[in-house]
């Protein structure tokens, strides 16, 4: 039973109906998540190697699962190299601020 601060939202996901609760100010995540879903689960059910709803949810999940896991390790290079670059140009500001001094 939905809470006073969620919202019953109806979504489709290979033509089925699911109704889940989120708060209102989720609703266009929700919807854009279950966009995604549906789309990633269309596409492996049109290979047609893949039989079964509940199979086609999993490999979706590990799909998606595994280009979380890109990102993040793409972000944490980024993450790194932008401290490595920071620390680069705080040295040399440093340094150009003790050859003034």
């Amino acid at each position: 039973m939905p809470s006073e601060t969620s919202k019953a939202v109806t979504i489709q996901i290979l033509g089925k109906d699911y109704h889940v609760s989120c708060a209102p100010d989720e609703e266009l995540d929700l919807r854009r998540a279950a966009s995604e879903l549906n789309g990633k689960m269309s596409e492996i059910k049109a290979n047609g190697k893949t039989i079964g709803l509940e199979r086609i949810a999993v490999m979706a999940a590990l799909n998606i699962s595994h280009e979380l896991l890109q990102k993040d390790s793409e972000l944490q290079t980024l993450k790194q190299d932008t401290q490595a670059r920071l620390g680069q140009l705080t040295n040399s500001l440093d340094n150009a601020l003790a050859d003034n001094a």
